[in-house]
């Protein structure tokens, strides 16, 4: 796991004192480079909080996150494309696994997930709100866990649809604590890599009306078991970043 910071030095202006009179004073030189310097301070303290605050899983981390197997095993490799690295998943063999990262993500930090993928082609003639057709090229779990109170467990599921207008969500058709969120559709497939940007918070709000403090798990997930169909899709940087 990297940690990155978005802070930008160019953006802030740099104090240059000047003297009265078009001279410059030893004492207008001295304040000058000690407010330069306290300029400077401030800065890389921002650019540390923002190191500090920014969760960035690259693929080679994820290839690296747990396998979990619902039917099958889904192949996961890691490859270059398009001059840069992936994860690719290919699910041939009507399966269903994913990759499963489970440590706390904090909510009250880093609300927000970014992430990047690719899918070339979608599954056709499914209905996505049945169990018959409850596969996707792509998913993004991310998941509010109560260990002892399962039946407190909820998620989201981030999907590249393959029938679903983006901007629609269903519940999932095995398991109704379960939200999946159509991000990316149809007519994004085969255009090359997308990068999405959610709140996470304001998905938990209002999908299952809570705001929990940390999620407990993130998963990528491409599968084809109820379908029997085959697809593909890449999966490129997760980031959890502050508002």
């Amino acid at each position: 796991m990297k940690t990155v910071g978005n802070s930008r030095f160019e953006d802030l202006p740099l104090y240059s004192p000047r003297g009265l009179g078009g001279g410059r004073t030893r004492t207008a030189t001295r304040t000058g480079r000690r407010a330069l310097c306290a300029a400077i301070a401030g800065l890389l303290s921002l650019a540390a909080g923002s190191v500090m605050s920014a969760t960035v899983f690259t693929p080679r981390e994820i290839i690296t996150w747990a396998p979990h197997s619902f039917a099958g095993t889904t192949e996961y490799l890691l490859v270059e494309i398009d001059g840069r690295q992936a994860v690719e998943a290919n699910c041939t063999d009507g399966t269903a696994s994913g990759l499963f990262y489970r440590e706390d993500i904090d909510l009250t930090r880093t609300p927000v997930v970014e992430w990047e993928w690719r899918v070339d082609e979608i599954l056709t003639g499914v209905d996505e709100t049945t169990r018959a057709g409850d596969d996707y090229p792509a998913r993004l779990y991310l998941v509010d866990e109560a260990p002892f109170l399962r039946w407190r467990t909820r998620a989201l599921n981030y999907v590249w649809s393959s029938t679903s207008k983006p901007g629609s969500d269903w519940p999932n058709a095995f398991a109704d604590q379960a939200r999946m969120l159509a991000v990316a559709g149809a007519e994004h497939a085969g255009q090359g890599w997308r990068t999405e940007r959610r709140n996470v918070l304001e998905d938990f709000r209002r999908h299952h009306d809570r705001e929990p403090d940390r999620i407990n798990a993130v998963a990528v997930m491409t599968d084809c078991d109820n379908t029997g169909q085959q697809t593909r899709a890449w999966y490129g940087n997760i980031r959890f970043l502050p508002e």
